[in-house]
């Protein structure tokens, strides 16, 4: 992997265990506050997710309906992304740490938008980097891109510097919450804290 994308997910890492218990100690004031009301933009009527069944970066057979139960989320992504993945998955990290053993009904899968270079493999070791729990879905081109449309997601590629072989991936930098039913619920951008994103898992746990 590229070092300096190796160095910024270690800062990244480092900056959340930093934030950590000011992080938790806010979730925890607005869920005891009675704020109930989910902080990213609701599908209204919720929706039925599109099932998911394709390879995995754990190397076993996955389908997104065989995790009714629990409360998913998508994020949409690439392992050679050096701005938004890195971050998002940080904070989904983070956000899981401060739902302590609640987190356990959490499942976090990283849906590559570039298959081309995103093998079972490397997202394997990728996602590890931020939590050994994250599980990455990829396939094989024709798939993922059946995928992206399933759920209403662009993704190009863009060149890099010309290079006809070099390139970078422009994609949805928005996280998808799914309930425990396999319903779209919400929708959060780029951005949010962690302990945004705890609230609202805290909230879909219950329901």
């Amino acid at each position: 992997m590229n070092p300096a994308l190796k160095r910024l997910i270690a800062s990244l890492l480092l900056c959340a265990a930093a934030a950590q218990v000011q992080a938790g100690e806010q979730a925890r004031a607005q869920i005891q506050a009675g704020t109930r009301t989910l902080k990213a933009g609701v599908f209204d009527p919720p929706r039925a997710a599109p099932d998911i069944a394709l390879p995995a970066s754990t190397g076993k057979p996955f389908r997104l309906s065989g995790l009714r139960g629990k409360v998913v989320v998508l994020e949409f992504g690439f392992s050679h992304c050096e701005s938004v993945c890195p971050v998002s998955l940080a904070s989904l990290a983070q956000a899981r740490k401060l739902l302590g053993a609640a987190a356990e009904d959490v499942q976090v899968l990283f849906i590559t938008v570039d298959p081309a270079r995103d093998t079972a493999a490397r997202l394997r070791t990728y996602l590890a980097q931020f939590d050994a729990s994250f599980i990455g879905i990829t396939g094989s081109e024709a798939q993922v891109a059946q995928l992206l449309k399933n759920y209403g997601i662009s993704a190009a590629r863009r060149p890099i510097g010309g290079s006809t072989t070099d390139y970078s991936m422009s994609h949805s930098s928005y996280l998808y919450f799914i309930d425990r039913q396999g319903m779209q619920r919400a929708m959060m951008p780029f951005g949010r804290p962690a302990a945004d994103i705890a609230h609202d898992l805290a909230i879909l746990l219950e329901r």
